[in-house]
């Protein structure tokens, strides 16, 4: 190891002579007065997108009133949350891996406001918002950390398995859910149906082997898959300089087009998001997307975030580029909210948090039984099946 670090100090870094995204939450600019019932027009900063075979979305976008502050509040519940399921797993009353999306919550609301239930949603671990955005609720969230029956997956699932009909989930194994999205996509496509699949990974995983796999087969059959690549800079505890030899991950689709975005201006989020699906949904083939990003706690609960990186640099991220402060700050400068009423938002969300958190800890653990159930769709069960021992056997037919 020490030859190989030896070698990395003598091997000089590439120069990138282009202009890197910009990754402020707060850069975007009124084009006109912002307006209270009517939709009004704003612009994104020049180095909001980066694109590789492909032009970029505009950077005028359409916006209202209703949408900023309903982005606002969406984002603020999702914060409240990973803050709770933060101090529930240092409780003790969350077990197992949870990962949390505290500073990423503009990717996952930017993603859900350009996209309908029709369309497929498919990630890793960090999934929590998804929960929330797309048909789930904050009980049944907080007790699937929790393990209780209430949960969205019964309790069974945990952190890293939620589930709702319009979000297929959360899966634990490192980019394993990429050739299912492309699943999804094909599945779309052989059905007919104009809609979209986001399947999602991070940097972590953007070196896997079934990532380009997928990625092979989606241009080849031309699917409608669009590939978000949520770059959040570290892959557990491992910058993405160090794990890749590419850090453009929009540009390793080979023939697949690619854009770059910030993905900490929830506006920046939005408009790429849909302009992705408009073009994935036109017959145009695959897409990459890669959200530049940042996350502000460790990988897990368990990494505590700054054996590899320095407090500073989380303190100046948290400072200067939070998503959810941008927001604020647009809709305070615009003339949208008093700075009293984003209080109240803010004041309610985390009343609605600690009242799904009591109420969820109100809710049983499943009984033992259910360790047998869900393992096969209903009626396709086999006979018996057994457990961890040769005694332990658990016939299905006489339940």
């Amino acid at each position: 190891m020490a030859s190989l670090a030896r070698l990395r100090s003598i091997v000089p870094r590439r120069m990138h002579l282009a202009r890197s995204i910009q990754t402020a939450a707060d850069t975007t600019q009124l084009q006109q007065d912002a307006h209270h019932s009517e939709p009004f027009t704003v612009k994104l900063h020049e180095d909001s997108f980066r694109g590789y075979r492909t032009d970029t979305p505009s950077l005028d976008v359409e916006v209202t009133k209703e949408n900023l502050l309903k982005w606002y509040r969406e984002m603020t519940l999702i914060r409240r949350v990973e803050q709770a399921a933060d101090a529930l797993y240092k409780q003790k009353l969350i077990r197992g891996f949870c990962h949390l999306a505290i500073g990423q919550e503009a990717i996952s609301v930017g993603i859900n406001s350009s996209t309908d239930f029709n369309d497929k949603i498919i990630s890793s671990y960090r999934t929590h918002p998804f929960v929330l955005l797309r048909g789930g609720d904050l009980k049944s969230l907080v007790g699937e950390l929790l393990g209780r029956v209430c949960g969205v997956s019964k309790g069974k699932g945990g952190s890293m398995h939620v589930f709702t009909e319009a979000f297929q989930g959360g899966h634990g194994i490192v980019g394993a859910q990429v050739p299912l999205g492309a699943g999804l996509a094909f599945a779309q496509k052989y059905l007919g149906k104009k809609a979209a699949t986001f399947a999602m990974y991070g940097d972590g995983a953007s070196n896997q082997g079934q990532v380009f796999e997928s990625y092979n087969m989606a241009k080849l059959w031309n699917l409608p898959c669009i590939f978000v690549c949520e770059n959040n800079k570290y892959g557990m505890g491992t910058s993405a300089e160090r794990s890749s030899s590419n850090t453009e991950y929009y540009t390793r689709g080979d023939k697949i087009p690619g854009i770059q975005v910030n993905g900490m201006d929830i506006i920046a989020v939005h408009q790429a998001s849909k302009w992705a699906k408009e073009w994935v949904t036109s017959d145009k083939g695959p897409l990459l997307v890669e959200f530049v990003t940042y996350r502000y706690a460790g990988h897990s609960m368990s990494d505590p975030g700054t054996t590899y990186r320095t407090r500073d640099e989380i303190q100046r991220m948290r400072s200067t580029q939070d998503p959810i402060r941008g927001l604020q700050r647009y809709i305070s400068e615009w003339g949208l909210a008093s700075e009293d009423d984003l209080k109240s938002i803010d004041k309610e969300a985390k009343a609605e948090v600690d009242a799904a958190v009591e109420e969820a800890k109100q809710s049983p653990q499943p009984d033992e039984k259910e360790l047998w159930t869900d393992i096969y769709s209903a009626g396709t069960e086999p006979p018996f099946m057994r457990g961890r021992e040769r005694e332990e056997v658990f016939y299905f037919s006489q339940q």
